[in-house]
């Protein structure tokens, strides 16, 4: 009778794990919705500056000849345009520090929807220059702007991470990276000369930002709030227990909140923990370190060293200016593709493999990269080598470096460390993204072709590293991916338990005991 009992029970938690991997239509509208006016915007203003840029420069040095009667220098011109690029990284580091007061008081979802005034406001500024005569208003609208990607690209992944099912929880997390990589791609698309690359026509090229922005404002508000940061946060119980149900498409949400609830007795504590603290906690001490390491290497493993490298590697194989362009786009389209394989393979393969085979891929070809391009003037055929480099390093980096670390981020962290985390993400992240831009013009002058070999240093240092670390994640809860840590982060569990911080402390049978007024033997109650 047990051993039928058992199997009983068996049966039941097979059938919920079936349904749990199912992708409800509020899940999919969510992620869509706050990819598109997220991680979208910040992938499309990478790459938008890229078609107008000769005209850009024209238009800086047409007002300051109007303004003070004769034309600018070219070295002020160059420090000009460096700072209208490289002042897109600054906007992002200070989005990055702000984020975590933000999403405290606000939420995720309040959060990415109070963070389009940014973008709308960066549009409306940058847009508008050519006609106000103020290059100003468009390094303005930079910073602006990358503010606006510096919040999003902590608060997204950290609610795509907070409303998914364990099971699917990669694949929804890989919409941020997917949505980069659309982003990169519809910057190349709307920058062709046929449509907004033109003299005349490039000031729409920053107006259309206000689509997605516009998209996000209309549909977002209609979906729920992050349930664990309802429950655990806001200690708001029927809210949490109908955003589970729309998230997750069914009546009965019992198992997640017990889930839920297993993080909240361990954490005893729901109140945010600040840097410093999360810094200091030993239990916490090998995630911080994953964290900063994978995000560096998002940065530092070359990829800002492509795209500086593809114009000039397809005129050497023929390609004449006037098509560049358009040969451009493979590459957009090939980081778009590749986005789209991890999203589907992730939850098969897990992180680790496709991680440390991202980089591991990145090695090779940056290696056979540095000889084609060190010999090809010698033979005909290389330029065409490094054509096929190019787009295997885009592909290989997409595959997994260049969308795993957001998610990685989302689940390393208990509940009250997560804005933390990613407060120290996003810093390690902007901070990389602009001393690449900063460094690297010394780095290349130095090194010319060889370059490419210290970022395949940097590649190998990070694999290494991730492959004696890193846990797999893939399928764990938030409580079993912190306990994966305890035994080389040297603490027991009952110290992971007591993993938080003297101060304002909340019950967890206090708080069990909100959750079971609306649980009766394992089946919720509707509220009316």
């Amino acid at each position: 009778m047990e051993n039928k009992q058992q199997s009983n029970g068996m049966m039941k938690e097979n059938n919920a794990v079936k349904k749990k991997v199912n992708w409800s239509g509020s899940l999919i509208v969510a992620s869509l919705t706050g990819a598109f006016g997220s991680s979208f915007l910040y992938g499309y203003n990478l790459s938008v500056v890229n078609a107008p840029a000769a005209y850009i420069k024209k238009f800086y040095n047409e007002t300051w000849e109007r303004r003070y009667g004769f034309s600018v220098v070219e070295g002020t011109l160059t420090l000009l345009w460096s700072i209208t690029v490289s002042i897109f990284a600054i906007g992002g580091l200070v989005g990055a520090i702000i984020v975590t007061p933000i999403v405290k008081f606000f939420g995720r979802k309040c959060t990415l929807l109070l963070n389009n005034v940014f973008a709308v406001a960066a549009a409306l500024l940058m847009s508008l220059s050519l006609l106000a005569g103020s290059f100003e208003m468009l390094i303005l609208g930079r910073i602006i702007m990358g503010v606006d990607a510096g919040i999003s690209l902590s608060a997204l992944p950290m609610y795509l991470s907070e409303i998914s099912p364990k099971e699917i929880r990669g694949s929804l997390g890989q919409v941020t990276a997917i949505f980069i990589c659309i982003g990169v791609f519809a910057g190349q698309v709307l920058g062709l000369p046929e449509i907004f690359g033109q003299e005349s026509r490039w000031p729409f090229l920053f107006g259309a930002i206000i689509v997605p922005s516009l998209i996000q404002v209309v549909i977002l508000p209609f979906l729920p709030e992050s349930p664990r940061y309802l429950l655990l946060e806001k200690h708001n119980t029927s809210k949490a227990e109908k955003a589970f149900q729309r998230f997750l498409g069914k009546e009965d949400v019992s198992h997640e909140i017990e889930e839920v609830l297993a993080e909240s007795r361990v954490q005893r504590n729901t109140k945010l923990v600040s840097i410093l603290q999360l810094l200091r906690t030993r239990a916490a001490r090998w995630q911080i370190v994953t964290v900063v390491v994978t995000m560096g290497c998002y940065q530092l493993c070359g990829l800002n060293a492509i795209w500086y490298y593809t114009n000039n590697i397809f005129s050497e194989a023929g390609i004449n200016h006037e098509t560049i362009p358009y040969v451009t786009l493979s590459t957009g389209a090939v980081e778009t593709l590749a986005a789209v394989i991890s999203g589907l393979v992730i939850e098969r393969l897990g992180r680790r493999p496709l991680l440390i085979g991202g980089f591991g891929l990145m090695i090779v070809f940056f290696a056979v990269l540095t000889v084609s391009l060190t010999l090809q003037n010698t033979v005909y055929w290389l330029p065409y080598l490094s054509i096929f480099c190019i787009l295997a390093i885009i592909a290989s980096f997409c595959i997994g470096p260049g969308g795993i670390p957001f998610i990685l981020t989302g689940e390393l962290f208990q509940q009250s460390q997560r804005p933390a985390a990613f407060m120290i993400a996003g810093t390690v992240n902007w901070l990389s993204n602009f001393t690449v831009g900063l460094l690297f013009p010394f780095i290349q002058s130095g090194l010319q072709t060889y370059c490419f070999l210290v970022f395949a240093a940097t590649c190998f240092a990070g694999a290494a590293y991730l492959f004696f670390v890193l846990p797999e994640t893939k399928n764990k809860t938030f409580h079993e991916i912190s306990q994966a840590f305890a035994k080389r982060n040297k603490v027991t569990l009952e110290m992971q338990e007591m993993n938080h911080y003297p101060g304002e402390r909340k019950s967890s049978v206090e708080q069990e005991s909100n959750f079971t007024s609306s649980v009766d033997n394992g089946e919720t109650k509707k509220e009316i």
